[in-house]
């Protein structure tokens, strides 16, 4: 298994990904889209692709014009049958490459809050339990693409998570994160919890949620073997 992962920003990377990597002996390169002289990959060099999240907006592509080329990038990777998984950011924009709507949030979802599972969905999500407490930190949502399924649901986002044929893994929160990548994203982005707002944890509650990411990394392992394969 040869895995690429596009990263957008340096605070958002593969975390726990890396590890079911190298736990199984696969490859993994990476596009940052943040470094320059970034490059896509040709289609043939890789089996899988991981996308990973960011605090950009999948229609901010006056600020980031690799966003055109990036969406271009996963529609190819789509019609070829390449396995994806999206991450936050990276759910939304293969949403938005399958047709669906993304759009902001009436108020933003960032903490530790259950997500709940939806009927169905055993083979991907079988170890899952129907509820589990999971990381968000997001402002946009995305509606179900067309041919999709819906698998997983929170109180303040309806569409958590969705699978497309069984090849497009998409997850509007994060499993990937381990505990020193938790002390990072409140390093880069803190400020956002500066307001009290519904929705929004503040800061101790955040690095007490820290405890629930070795529980996490085990479910997103057996997910990705699901959705990867061999």
């Amino acid at each position: 298994m040869r895995l690429h992962v596009l990263q957008h920003v340096i605070f958002e990377g593969p975390g726990s990904i890396a590890g079911w990597v190298e736990r199984h002996q696969y490859s993994m390169t990476t596009t940052k889209f943040y470094e320059a002289g970034w490059a896509l990959p040709a289609l043939d060099a890789f089996d899988g692709l991981v996308v990973m999240g960011g605090p950009m907006g999948v229609h901010d592509e006056a600020a980031y014009a690799w966003l055109a080329e990036e969406k271009a990038f996963l529609k190819a990777c789509v019609d070829v049958g390449k396995r994806v998984v999206g991450i936050c950011l990276g759910a939304q924009l293969l949403a938005q490459v399958l047709g669906a709507e993304v759009k902001p949030m009436a108020q933003k979802e960032i903490g530790w809050y259950p997500v709940f599972k939806m009927p169905g969905f055993f083979d991907l999500l079988w170890d899952m339990p129907d509820t589990l407490p999971v990381l968000h930190w997001h402002g946009d949502c995305f509606s179900l693409p067309e041919g999709a399924e819906h698998m997983i649901r929170s109180e303040a986002c309806e569409m958590q998570a969705f699978s497309w044929k069984r090849q497009v893994l998409g997850l509007q929160f994060h499993l990937e994160m381990r505990a020193e990548d938790v002390d990072t994203m409140l390093d880069y982005c803190g400020k956002e919890l500066k307001e009290p707002a519904a929705g929004v944890q503040d800061r101790k509650s955040l690095l007490e949620g820290k405890a629930h990411c070795e529980t996490l990394t085990l479910l997103l392992d057996s997910m990705l073997t699901r959705v990867m394969g061999d």
